[in-house]
């Protein structure tokens, strides 16, 4: 599990430092570094706000039945799902826009006022954030008795990204961030492939979908989840050495439907030349 925690974390982690950089980086060049007093509470806001939600997530429902806390897993880990794909679309289509656009907000808010400039930070972080609470409850129950492994992924995926970014703002490196988004993005859609199939069987388990039983494999004894393998896979793409025949089905579904329209060359306009390069590298 440290490993896909960990892909989230640096994914999420990075788009939310970004958003970051790139409203730091036009109030310096600008010469308005007065209203950085107002982007910090901002994004502080989102941040505490992403953790106590997590935390309520992850640790209020131990008081709920087997069946109650299967039903809620199952569900929300089927949201997390719809948040990763929605996430890797967006990114791949907004990244040549993102600068501007959120220079624009900054611009407009300047005019309205400081309030305005933390609303702009606290929502432009604070969906990174939320969306990293819920992928973090979904990897926790996946663990299952072990929570701690999740905990250490997230933390180091965020703390690389938090580091990666503030490099970029520096110039102090550089590489290629569609790049990076293609490759991430193509791991997160095994990663979610995963994600669907264990909620739709916690959702099995608490006798919401039919069909528990009906076992596509049962790998126990050629690959099971406790040898370093079956954890490998198990951390990666959430493998189960016992697979119903729903989870196997929407597994190969999500993927043969998502990874070709992810990896499907984008449409560029008349106005739209090559990708430009990251605004919190260049600015």
């Amino acid at each position: 599990m440290v490993f896909s925690s960990a892909l989230i974390g640096l994914r999420e982690g990075l788009e939310a430092a970004l958003v970051v950089s790139i409203l730091v980086a036009f109030l310096v060049k600008t010469e308005r570094r007065h209203a950085l007093r107002f982007v910090w509470p901002g994004v502080g806001a989102a941040v505490l706000l992403s953790v106590g939600v997590g935390a309520i997530l992850t640790y209020s429902t131990a008081q709920l039945s087997f069946e109650h806390q299967e039903l809620l897993g199952g569900s929300l880990s089927i949201v997390a799902v719809g948040f990763v794909t929605a996430m890797i679309f967006w990114m791949r289509k907004a990244s040549r826009h993102i600068a501007a656009e959120l220079r624009g907000k900054m611009e407009d808010a300047l005019k309205v006022g400081p309030a305005a400039v933390l609303l702009l930070s606290f929502l432009a972080v604070g969906r990174e954030g939320l969306e990293t609470a819920v992928f973090f409850y979904s990897a926790v129950q996946t663990a299952q008795s072990d929570t701690l492994q999740p905990l250490v992924g997230f933390v180091i995926g965020i703390a690389a990204a938090i580091v990666l970014a503030y490099l970029l703002y520096r110039g102090a490196v550089r590489f290629n961030l569609a790049k990076f988004f293609t490759i991430t993005g193509v791991l997160l859609v095994f990663v979610a492939a995963g994600v669907l199939g264990y909620g739709l069987h916690d959702l099995q388990e608490a006798g919401f979908i039919p069909g528990l039983t009906a076992l596509a494999f049962d790998a126990s004894s050629a690959l099971p989840e406790t040898s370093w393998y079956g954890a490998l896979l198990k951390g990666i793409f959430n493998y189960s050495q016992q697979t119903t025949v729903l989870q196997a089905i929407a597994w190969v579904a999500y993927v043969a439907i998502v990874l070709p329209l992810f990896l499907k060359p984008a449409r560029k306009t008349k106005t739209e030349s090559a990708p430009a390069a990251p605004a919190a590298a260049k600015e």
